[in-house]
Parts: structure tokens; sequence; C-alpha cells
């Protein structure tokens, strides 16, 4: 079982878009626990100095970029269940990405798609792709 109050979401910006919005909180009632933090637009400096400033100490950070590794779903659920014993925080930057400094302190840098992808659907898609992982993670069907 993945214990998602071990994990947490950093992402900069709101969701404006209504539909996006039905999808997070349709896959936020799915993984009770995991919190998702705002940070203010502005530009990567600013973002990086508001989100150092969420992350704990004891969280190991694994930022969101199109240059990052990238993993089958299959293999994004052994990661997670490899790290379900330590504190986690995902991280999605703005329009103008992380702070190099973010990226610096990532213990891992994932791509969730080649593409450069809006964050609003970054987050959409991280969400679904953690509650898949807990499906993998548990044998059940929501994953074919």
């Amino acid at each position: 079982m993945l214990n998602t109050s071990r994990y947490r979401i950093v992402a900069v910006g709101k969701i404006k878009k209504q539909w996006i919005k039905n999808g997070i909180d349709l896959y936020i009632k799915r993984l009770p626990g995991l919190k998702i933090h705002e940070v203010r637009d502005s530009n990567p400096q600013k973002e990086g100095e508001s989100i150092k400033s969420i992350i704990q100490k004891d969280e190991k950070i694994i930022a969101l970029n199109e240059r990052g590794i990238q993993m089958t779903s299959i293999n994004f659920a052994s990661l997670l269940q490899q790290e379900n014993s330590n504190r986690s925080v995902f991280v999605i930057g703005g329009a103008d990405g992380l702070s190099p400094e973010i990226n610096a302190t990532s213990s891992i840098i994932l791509s969730i798609s080649p593409m450069t992808l809006p964050h609003e659907i970054a987050r959409l898609i991280l969400l679904e792709q953690i509650y898949r992982a807990q499906t993998i993670i548990q044998g059940g069907a929501y994953h074919r």
C-alpha cells in the first residue's frame, strides 16, 4: 500500500481551468493524505525561494522537468514503493521552469513527458500517475 501522506506536491501557480480543477479534485479524493501547496507565480528565483521555505529538511525532492528521466507507470510505481518509507515532495515549476537551485537539490528530476506541458496539466497528470502507481502496487484493475 502506498502511504500517500508521505508525499506532497508543491506547484507554482493556481489552477484556472475548471475541467482541470475537476480532475485534480477527483484524484485528491482518491489519494487521501496527499497535500498540494501552491506557490505564487513570479520568476524562477522568487518561486525557488518560496518553494525552499515550504520544503521540510526530511523531504526528498522530486522535481518535474521535461528534460528529466522518463519512466513507465510500472517503473514509477516501483520508485514510489521504494521511496514509501521516505517523505517526498514533488515540485512543479511555473512557465519558466524551476530555479537552478531547486533542480540542483533534487534527488530525482522526473519527466512526465518530453513535451512542454502547462503546469496545470502537469499537476493533473502527476496526480493521475500517483493514483495509477497506487493501484499497480495494490494489484488493482485500474492499470491494464
